[in-house]
């Protein structure tokens, strides 16, 4: 799969701080300055958006289910204004906000036996996981292994946000998938 070039990721970048900014004030954002055929793929992706250093919002997409560029601005939107996890963004924070885009590979899932077999198996700060059991599905980018490193802890780590127990990773009914993302940002 294709990843943006840097003119492409200039654009992109632009574009979600344009659209969060024209939700914020009113003011009509300009399009994308080009709509290349990478921007056209279907692909997923995330936007993640840090204040002063710290985590501000971050929503995405997983499945390919978008255009690309259409996926950038539904998940710059969400993130400034959706994510649970924080109010919604303000016309005074904007200036303060650094915005990160990760496009992301298909997920796959990942044949395995079990814990030892998974930890052998993932490849820290290259794979994003998904980790699914029953109804419930957490997700951490490839960029999370920078704060959690151990892969036992990450593991834990996200089978807490998805609510699922702290070790669901050790389960053979929790489905593993991974990805891997192109990130970046300004």
């Amino acid at each position: 799969m294709s990843h943006p070039t840097a003119k492409e990721q200039e654009i992109l970048l632009k574009f979600a701080r344009d659209v969060i900014i024209e939700a914020l004030t009113g003011r009509t954002a300009p399009p994308p300055a080009e709509i290349t055929d990478m921007m056209k793929e279907k692909r997923g992706c995330f936007v993640t958006l840090h204040k002063d250093g710290d985590l501000r919002g971050c929503i995405g997409t997983i499945e390919p289910i978008a255009e690309l560029a259409d996926a950038v601005r539904e998940n710059a939107l969400n993130s400034a204004f959706k994510d649970p996890r924080f109010p919604p963004l303000t016309e005074e924070e904007v200036s303060r906000i650094h915005i990160e885009i990760s496009v992301l590979t298909p997920p796959e899932i990942l044949e395995q036996s079990g814990g030892e077999d998974l930890k052998a198996k993932l490849k820290p700060g290259v794979h994003g996981v998904i980790l699914s059991k029953g109804w419930r599905q957490s997700t951490f980018l490839p960029q999370v292994w920078e704060q959690l490193p151990e892969t036992e802890t990450f593991l834990t780590h996200l089978c807490q946000k998805g609510q699922m127990g702290s070790d669901c990773w050790k389960d053979p009914d929790t489905v593993v998938k991974t990805y891997e993302a192109f990130y970046f940002e300004e």
